[in-house]
């Protein structure tokens, strides 16, 4: 291979991590790298099989229509904070340190309690070390689109 191939795949490279860096969130003051969830396929797939979610990471659910919500842990392997926020994205619910479950369809459901539109999931523990309360906002990255 050139040199002038290496230095193409290289600068192709950096400039897709790059791009990835952008899809990012914030609340609490505190900034995480978000994997975004927008359609039926991946909602319903989130966070399942995982081993483990880096620190300062999470994904970030967005719903079509702001409603009740439940989310369970059926296949997921790690605990989490769900947090629940409305179409403002101001913080309606929040349900901290949800334990992972193997009981497959016999997961417990965890309700938002309060109509949302987006859901962001994060290492259990988050939401307490963030002091994080119903009202809070968050921001969204601008390469992500607000709810319509």
């Amino acid at each position: 291979m050139n040199k002038a191939r290496i230095l193409s795949l290289g600068l192709l490279l950096v400039s897709g991590c790059a791009t990835g860096q952008d899809t990012w969130v914030e609340i609490g003051g505190k900034r995480y790298a978000v994997e975004i969830a927008d359609d039926n396929e991946e909602r319903a797939r989130g966070l399942m099989f995982r081993d483990e979610l880096p620190a300062d990471h999470g994904m970030l659910f967005v719903h079509d229509r702001e409603e009740p919500l439940a989310y369970w842990m059926k296949n997921t392997k790690i605990p989490l904070d769900i947090l629940y926020f409305d179409t403002q994205r101001r913080l309606v619910a929040q349900q901290r340190d949800v334990p992972p479950c193997t009981l497959g369809d016999g997961c417990p459901p965890y309700p938002s309690q309060a109509p949302a539109r987006y859901v962001l999931e994060l290492n259990a523990g988050q939401a307490e070390q963030l002091k994080l309360q119903v009202g809070d906002e968050l921001r969204l990255a601008p390469s992500i689109p607000p709810a319509k």
